[in-house]
C-alpha cells in the first residue's frame, strides 16, 4: 500500500500497518521539554508514579530539557523553575541544556537529536520545526509530556497529509520565510488543521537544512500537526556533521501514489516579499502594500529566523550603515554555535558599530519574554513566527513578521522597505 512520509513514520513507531484516521499507540524516539512547560510536566509525572516503586522517566537518554525562554532568569519564580528542573534532571540523568545553549528549536537539530523517521514531540508548539530533517515531530502539552517521560509513548491519530508542490528559483531578497509566509496567507490560519504540511518541489530540494527549518517551523501557523520535508543529500550532509557516523540507509520519503487530502501547487519565480500584518499571521500581503509604515523595533532571532545563514543576510544588506535614528534593533543568535559563527564573521561588531543590540541565544521577545518588549502603541518588525495581539509586549502595539532581509532593509529607514530597493 502506498503511504505517505507521515504514515510511514507512524507504523514505524507502532509496528503494525497504518493509514490517515487511524487511532496508535506509539512508541517517542525523543522528547525535549523546556524552562516554560518542563515543571508542570515534570509535577504530571509525579503524579502519574506517585503510587509506585518505579519513580524512574522511562529513558533518560530520550529526554532533553533546555532553558531558553527565560534565561538568565528574569524574575524569582523563573529562578525557581531553573533550580527545579535542574534537580529533576540530576536526579533522572537526562540531558540538560543551561542558559547558555540557546533555543531550544536550534539546539534539538544542532546537538544530533533528530533523525529521519523518527517520532519526536516536544511541549511546545513549533517543535514541528524538526519535520526539516525527515522526522515526524510535533508539539504536545504538559500533561501528556507527563506520560511520554513514564512511559515513553503517546496516543495519536494518524494525520492527513496536505502536499505542497513549490517550484522555481527564489527571486532576489526573496527566502524561505517569504515563501511560508506566503502559503500561509494563502491556506489560511485553519487551512491545515491536524494535517501534515509536506513540503516538496524543486524550490525546497535547493533549501538548505536552515531554510528547510523556517518552512517546518511555521507549519503551526496554518493550523498543522506537523511540517515535514523528506529526507535527502542535503538532510545527510546535515546530519553527518553532527552525528558520527550516521548514514541516510532509508530513504524517508511519500510515495509517489500516495493517498494525499490534497496537493497545492506553487510558481514562486516571481514572488515578492512578504510580510505578515497585526494581529493575526494568515494575514499576509506583499511588502510593497505595507512599505512605509513606520517602525520603533527590529527584532531579528527565534527559532524561526536566528541563525547564522539568518543574520549573515542582515550583515550583507546593512554594510556599514548605521540603524535609523528612534529604531531599536535587536539581533538575538539561535544557539551559542550560531552566535560563535556570527562572532568570528564580524557580524557583531559590525552591528554593535551599527547602534543594535546583540544577545545571548534565548528567545528573547517572541515570546513576550524578559526583555525587547513593545510599549502601548509601538510597532514592531520581526522575524519570529507570530505576531498575536501581545505577543511581544503590549496588546497595544502593533507586530509584523517578516523575512530578515525584510527587517535589515526596514532597520536602516525607520520603516518597513522593501529590500530588493536598498
Amino acid at each position: 500500500m502506498a503511504q505517505t512520509l507521515s504514515e510511514k513514520i507512524f507504523e514505524k513507531a507502532s509496528g503494525k500497518k497504518v493509514k490517515a484516521g487511524d487511532f496508535v499507540l506509539a512508541d517517542i524516539d525523543c522528547a525535549m521539554t523546556h524552562d516554560i512547560t518542563g515543571p508542570l510536566a515534570v509535577e504530571g509525572f509525579r503524579e502519574i508514579v506517585r503510587d509506585k516503586k518505579k519513580k524512574r522517566v522511562w529513558n533518560p537518554g530520550k529526554i532533553v530539557i533546555l532553558f531558553d525562554h527565560q534565561v538568565p532568569a528574569d524574575s524569582l519564580n523563573a529562578a525557581a523553575n531553573h533550580i527545579f528542573l535542574r534537580e529533576f534532571a540530576n536526579e533522572q540523568g537526562i540531558l540538560n541544556y543551561d542558559v547558555f545553549e540557546g533555543v531550544c528549536h536550534q539546539v534539538m537539530p544542532e546537538k544530533g537529536h533528530v533523525r529521519p523517521g523518527e517520532l519526536i514531540v516536544g511541549s511546545d508548539s513549533h517543535t514541528c520545526a524538526y519535520g526539516a530533517l525527515g522526522a515526524f515531530s510535533t508539539g504536545i502539552g504538559s500533561t501528556d509530556m507527563a506520560f511520554v517521560f513514564a512511559t515513553g509513548k503517546l496516543w495519536f491519530r494518524v494525520p492527513e497529509t496536505i502536499r505542497f508542490e513549490i517550484e522555481g528559483k527564489l527571486p532576489g531578497c526573496v527566502y524561505p520565510k517569504d515563501v511560508i509566509l506566503h502559503l500561509i496567507g494563502d491556506v489560511g490560519a485553519e487551512g491545515a488543521r491536524y494535517k501534515t504540511a509536506e513540503f516538496c518541489g524543486s524550490t525546497v530540494r535547493a533549501m538548505d537544512v536552515p531554510g528547510r527549518m523556517t518552512m517546518c517551523n511555521m507549519a503551526i501557523e496554518m493550523g498543522g500537526k506537523a511540517g515535514i520535508v523528506e529526507a535527502d543529500g542535503v538532510t545527510e550532509k546535515y546530519l553527518m556533521e553532527r552525528i558520527q557516523g550516521f548514514r541516510l540507509d532509508e530513504k524517508w520519503m511519500s510515495d509517489k501514489d500516495a493517498t494525499f487530502a490534497e496537493t497545492r501547487k506553487y510558481d514562486i519565480r516571481d514572488l515578492p516579499p512578504q510580510v505578515a500584518c497585526p494581529h493575526n499571521v494568515d494575514n499576509v500581503k506583499p511588502v510593497e502594500e505595507v512599505e512605509g509604515t513606520r517602525i520603533n523595533q527590529v527584532f531579528v532571532g527565534s527559532c524561526t529566523n536566528g541563525r547564522f545563514e539568518d543574520i549573515k543576510i542582515v550583515a550583507e544588506i546593512m554594510g556599514d550603515e548605521k540603524v535609523a535614528n528612534g529604531v531599536r534593533l535587536l539581533i538575538i543568535p539561535a544557539s551559542h554555535a550560531e552566535y560563535m559563527k556570527t562572532l568570528r564573521a564580524g557580524y557583531i561588531e559590525q552591528f554593535m558599530e551599527a547602534g543594535a543590540i546583540v544577545e545571548s541565544p534565548c528567545c528573547g521577545p517572541c515570546m513576550g519574554g524578559s526583555f525587547g518588549l513593545l510599549g502601548k502603541g509601538e510597532v514592531g518588525l520581526s522575524t519570529s513566527n507570530r505576531n498575536f495581539k501581545g505577543r511581544q509586549g503590549s496588546p497595544d502595539a502593533f507586530v509584523y513578521l517578516s523575512s530578515p532581509a525584510t527587517a535589515a532593509a526596514s532597520a536602516l529607514y525607520g520603516e518597513i522597505k522593501d529590500p530588493r530597493k536598498v
